[in-house]
């Protein structure tokens, strides 16, 4: 990424009267990505107490090119560290890669270029594709052919239904239209919004080799592929394979052996969408409606209609996309509410609670790909409906209570809208962003986001809700925390970890996740997004969560506590759903803003 000639810079920091000029007691945080040159740049320094003094920033002939006090240190102490303190680097402008030292002591690197995000948006797919069900490129196997048989529905219970392919959806080997339904529409989405920055390296199956389409599309058709499965009639709708009787141990998907009645590694569960409370174990779900499925199934297959109408060959696809979506947006229109995930021996599910946001993305995108203006006078029933409503500002919320925990349907509806409505939709993200700022004072780092379950997939939310803003509006004013989450996700942490297996390359990312594939073979995986840190107290309460050995980043535990440890899957489980929401997100960052 980086050629030669650059000027290195080194930052000299006065240090708390008695300390040792290469004190390891004072640590060092920035975004291990680096930043692109018009980018806020600002860096951690921290200790176990305040510092005070001046900095100042030289080129490598010697030159001063910036000095300054040392700022008052931020927030509340974190952990056992009092002194955080915050460096504005932003005018580095010159791409290069720039050393930053404390006085005598080499404390970390900034890289400044044009370039700095776009391995990001290519190494995410990596996981994906490694998480596909059916033919699994990634291992060269195929898995779960004999998906599945039904659980409730007009069919006979164990009827047989073709729901073969997906992807798995996180460490286990289940699969969710839940959360499928987004990954495929932020997909499809990212692709729209900055065509060119992905590559053509794979080809449909997940092989190397070009086919001739962009690599964020092939992932995007896994996807929709899927899901045109789970509606193989107009009057049916199947929402979940599997449930948690597939945890039973470490394994590779193709060879599972859980049974969910029909033997071991064979038939699995597939359960249709009826919009009322299900569960064949003890546990059974709150779910309202099917709205929110319905409504990200119709912006999906809205999006993909757009992406591969105008190519002759694909134009039976694309209108097969766009009749699917017309017909389970209207299953969502007669049957207002959530369906949530079902477990059957566990009591954690996906508990979604919100739909209207899902149909006002999905009314939007069906407006823009058929013209029929009811569904814009639906898109704006919606919204209002929903209002500032998500994720995104809260300081607590139950497990995926609020999902998709960003509203796209906002964004949606403002390219399609009149002005009067367009600054109601900016108004709604403008009031979550204001509330995300608020949380993210709490913090030196500026996490905007509290530390519950899947803290990192809130992060990417406010993050892309910053940024679609500022493309809908052109007002600038979250921008500092919008780069704030951006560098929490890539190592501006108390950890100093990026959150991403395997990315960057060169950084400090997690080695040991909760994923079989990596625990059996040893083979690591690239861009998967781990679920993130959690306050101390939910890690302490979970059930079956633990420690494998010491943990190496005993030092910096505060509030909330980050493992990088095979056993801890409340923060070190990649997911696929976060994983594709980042991909949004790496699109705005580097190609779409």
């Amino acid at each position: 990424m980086l050629g030669g000639g650059f000027t290195v810079l080194a930052l000299a920091l006065a240090l708390p009267e008695g300390a040792r000029a290469a004190d390891p007691a004072l640590h060092f945080r920035a975004s291990q990505a680096g930043y692109r040159p018009d980018d806020l740049k600002r860096v951690i320094v921290f200790a176990e107490a305040p510092l005070k003094g001046r900095f100042e920033v030289r080129d490598g002939a010697g030159r001063t090119v910036l000095r300054g006090r040392l700022p008052p240190p931020l927030g509340p102490r974190w952990g056992r560290f009092a002194g955080q303190h915050e460096l504005s680097l932003d005018t580095l402008r010159q791409p290069g890669r720039y050393t930053v030292r404390i006085g005598r002591t080499e404390a970390g690197a900034v890289v400044v270029s044009p370039d700095a995000y776009r391995f990001l948006a290519v190494g995410l797919l990596e996981f994906l594709r490694q998480q596909r069900c059916g033919y699994n490129a990634f291992l060269d196997v195929v898995c779960h052919g004999l998906d599945g048989r039904t659980a409730y529905g007009s069919r006979p219970a164990g009827s047989y239904v073709d729901a073969r392919g997906g992807w798995h959806d996180a460490g286990d080997q289940l699969k969710y239209l839940l959360t499928a339904s987004n990954a495929t529409a932020q997909l499809l989405l990212a692709h729209r919004i900055a065509p060119d920055l992905f590559s053509d390296a794979f080809d449909e199956l997940g092989r190397p080799g070009s086919n001739g389409r962009s690599d964020v599309l092939d992932e995007a058709r896994w996807g929709l592929e899927w899901m045109l499965r789970l509606h193989p009639t107009a009057g049916e709708l199947y929402h979940q394979v599997a449930d948690d009787r597939d945890h039973v141990g470490w394994k590779l998907p193709h060879e599972d052996a859980a049974d969910y009645g029909w033997g071991k590694g064979r038939y699995r569960v597939v359960y249709f969408a009826d919009g009322r409370p299900q569960g064949l174990g003890p546990y059974a779900s709150a779910s309202t409606g099917v709205a929110n499925l319905a409504g990200r199934y119709a912006a999906a297959m809205a999006l993909a209609w757009q992406a591969w109408k105008d190519d002759p060959r694909e134009r039976p696809f694309a209108e097969r996309c766009r009749q699917a979506g017309i017909e389970v947006y209207a299953r969502g229109r007669t049957q207002e509410g959530a369906q949530q995930g079902n477990s059957y021996g566990a009591p954690y599910r996906y508990g979604e609670e919100t739909w209207a946001d899902d149909m006002e993305w999905g009314a939007a995108s069906l407006f823009e790909a058929t013209g029929d203006k009811r569904y814009l006078d639906d898109a704006l029933r919606y919204a209002r409906l929903i209002g500032p409503v998500s994720a995104v500002g809260r300081d607590t919320a139950a497990h995926y209570q609020y999902y998709p925990f960003m509203n796209a349907g906002h964004f949606a509806l403002a390219g399609v809208a009149d002005d009067g409505p367009r600054a109601d939709l900016a108004a709604f993200y403008r009031e979550g962003l204001e509330a995300a700022s608020n949380l993210a004072a709490r913090n030196a780092y500026g996490a905007g986001a509290p530390f519950i379950w899947c803290s990192n997939n809130l992060i990417v939310a406010v993050a892309t809700q910053a940024a679609l803003y500022e493309r809908m509006t052109g007002d600038a004013r979250f921008r500092p925390l919008l780069f704030a989450q951006w560098a929490w996700l890539l190592g501006r942490n108390p950890w100093g970890v990026s959150m991403f297996t395997g990315l960057p390359e060169s950084g400090v990312f997690p080695r040991n996740p909760h994923l079989s594939l990596t625990h059996l073979t040893g083979r690591a995986v690239k861009g998967g997004l781990v679920d993130g840190p959690v306050y101390a107290r939910i890690f302490d309460s979970l059930e079956g969560v633990g420690l494998s050995g010491d943990d190496p980043f005993a030092a910096f535990q505060g509030e909330a506590v980050y493992h990088d440890d095979v056993m801890d899957y409340s923060t070190n489980e990649p997911t696929m759903d976060g994983t594709a929401s980042a991909v949004l997100l790496a699109a705005l960052m580097a190609g779409g803003r």
